[in-house]
């Protein structure tokens, strides 16, 4: 008999990229936090980015995000390079789109790994690729009535 082949399902249980996700759906700490549970890590960093009430010393009264029909792909991509370059035994990453609140969780991503030193490294990483290569854009309403769009590209 020749050399047997791994069945994909088998590949994707290896896979350390274990959420990547953009919804128009409030985000859960907790899901991203349970999807890098892994026994092997001695380090967890999460990262959650939530709208603030300010931005460059003006007041945010609304803020939206959109994205590109690519940002999924993106966001795989970002990821691919985290793992290929740290020792990542888990990773997740959600970002929100639609119409946020101040105080609204707009982005959550989380690494674990062997050491903590490591999980830092990794998971700063990823937010900073995150924020600016995945084709993600902020639309800002200020209390003054002015707009600014800020976005990765």
């Amino acid at each position: 008999m020749g050399p047997t082949h791994e069945h994909p399902g088998e590949l994707a249980a290896d896979d350390p990229i274990k959420l990547l996700a953009i919804r128009e759906t409030p985000l859960s700490v907790d899901e991203v936090f349970r999807a890098v549970g892994d026994d092997a890590a001695g380090g967890t960093t999460l990262f959650v980015g939530t709208v603030r009430d300010h931005d460059g010393g003006a007041g945010v009264d609304a803020l939206g995000y959109s994205c590109h029909p690519t940002a999924e792909a993106e966001l795989r991509r970002v990821a691919e390079k985290v793992v290929a370059d740290h020792p990542v035994r888990a990773l997740a990453a959600v970002h929100r789109v639609g119409e946020l609140r101040v105080g609204d969780i707009a982005v959550v991503v989380a690494v674990s790994c062997p050491h903590r030193a490591e999980a830092f490294a990794a998971c700063r990483k990823l937010i900073d690729d995150l924020k600016h290569e995945v084709p993600i854009w902020k639309h800002q309403t200020f209390s003054d009535g002015t707009e600014e769009w800020v976005g990765a590209c």
